[in-house]
């Protein structure tokens, strides 16, 4: 059968620039690929970077990754295609976490695991008897597939050097997808030859580890970390707060060639950590967190939430005083979006507070709801003050690292500060000859 795998066009912020399109290509899509790849003919596309689709070249299947703002837009592409008799499939972290919410735009709902799911798709749809939704929220960890690494063209993408170890995250933070019904008891981790494998297979020195949790399960972690010391690679990936009260953990990430870790602080606000379920956070310990990071020559992406319920207008100038007195190398931050499918959207639709339901602005750079403690426009006011105050160039000097300051530099100018510029340029030279310069300093791109 021939089938058309797509990444719809994502809503991009105020700070974004092409390079958070081209950064890596979807793991999701080449997941699918790999489960249906034997006996059929597949074409992935990107809408963020390929040209425009042509509904009239033939195709059986068409499969449609989503996340909250790409909704719409999917829904767009499902009616071209459905107007001309093919099948679609509308599958991803929307779709897995909040299903209703699509209900009735596609023919078919794919909720949960690739793996277990599109095989089935495929072979109904051949039989002429699909059905509406395909769901598997559970899988055992020798069920997960690597991604089609080979069926990537390297060409459009910063970075390709991109690998999942575990699916879901062992918290159940209120705001986060993991708090979803259909996610919030799934996580795994893959096992630990198939993830030694993938590195293998990319063939890089430097790895990016996407995983919501790369410390979900630590018994795992170490094992792996041991594994992959005598490769002598350099890797980032995301893990929790706690990082620094699991003994030894922070030690052998330096020992195995960790180069930056991305967390989510969320907070500075004790209360709001609360509020949030953020049981694995607490502030009294984010000042050791940071130094034993540092002093290990590690670095932090710091992740901020803005518009939790304790937050008021002083949270923003408050953030940017302990980001730059710690000396955090880069930050990414968010403004509070309550997803449909939280228990966090759960709460705040009882209390009346959703003021928004069209989800293109559900981008975490909008105000979609009522806040507590300040109006939406000093919310919205504050948060992107905070991205140009962070990143002027008096406050880049101030948090200048002692160690990984090339990495630094390439993050904080090249990436933030002049980052269409950085666009232009890899019109001209080509996005991966850029990433791959990149790589080889820093590594530490994650959005």
């Amino acid at each position: 059968m021939k089938i058309t795998l797509i990444q719809p066009l994502m809503q991009m912020r105020p700070m974004d620039t092409r390079l958070k399109t081209r950064m890596a290509p979807s793991l999701g899509l080449l997941t699918v690929a790999q489960t249906i790849r034997e006996g059929n003919e597949i074409t992935i596309l990107n809408e963020n970077i390929d040209d425009a689709i042509d509904y009239d070249l033939p195709v059986d299947i068409v499969g449609i990754t989503v996340t909250v703002d790409t909704l719409p837009r999917a829904a767009e592409i499902a009616a071209e295609y459905r107007k001309r008799g093919v099948t679609v499939v509308a599958g991803g972290i929307q779709i897995t976490s909040c299903p209703e919410s699509a209900e009735g735009l596609f023919d078919i709902l794919c909720i949960g695991y690739a793996e277990k799911t599109w095989p089935l798709i495929v072979k109904d749809v051949a039989a002429g008897n699909p059905k509406p939704r395909y769901a598997s929220i559970r899988i055992a960890p020798e069920e997960i597939l690597a991604p089609a690494y080979d069926m990537i063209d390297h060409s459009k993408y910063l970075f390709v050097n991109v690998i999942s170890a575990s699916r879901g995250c062992p918290f159940k933070c209120e705001f986060c997808y993991n708090s979803t019904p259909n996610i919030r008891n799934s996580f795994v981790c893959r096992p630990i030859e198939d993830v030694i494998n993938d590195i293998k297979v990319l063939k890089r020195k430097h790895v990016m580890f996407i995983d919501d949790n790369f410390i979900g399960n630590p018994k795992w972690t170490f094992e792996f970390l041991r594994r992959i010391k005598p490769m002598k690679i350099k890797w980032n990936a995301a893990v929790s707060a706690n990082v620094v009260d699991i003994p030894g953990m922070l030690d052998l990430m330096k020992e195995s060639g960790c180069q930056g870790l991305f967390i989510g602080f969320e907070s500075i606000n004790e209360e709001s950590i609360r509020r949030a379920d953020k049981g694995q956070n607490s502030t009294t310990n984010y000042d050791r967190l940071v130094r034993e990071i540092h002093s290990r020559g590690i670095m932090i992406n710091a992740s901020f939430v803005f518009g939790l319920d304790d937050d008021d207008p002083s949270t923003f100038p408050r953030t940017l005083e302990w980001i730059v007195d710690h000396k955090i190398e880069t930050v990414t931050s968010h403004i509070l979006t309550p997803y449909p499918g939280t228990r966090q959207h759960a709460r705040m639709r009882e209390e009346g507070r959703i003021t928004s339901t069209d989800q293109r602005r559900y981008t975490t750079s909008e105000v979609v709801f009522s806040p507590m403690k300040m109006n939406p426009e000093e919310l919205r006011k504050g948060y992107l003050e905070i991205y140009e105050k962070i990143y002027s160039w008096r406050n880049i000097f101030r948090r200048l690292p002692r160690s990984e300051r090339m990495a630094y530099l390439l993050f904080n100018l090249v990436y933030r500060k002049y980052g269409r510029l950085t666009d232009r340029i890899c019109s001209f030279v080509g996005f991966n000859r850029i990433g791959y310069l990149c790589e080889k300093f820093s590594g530490f791109l994650k959005n």
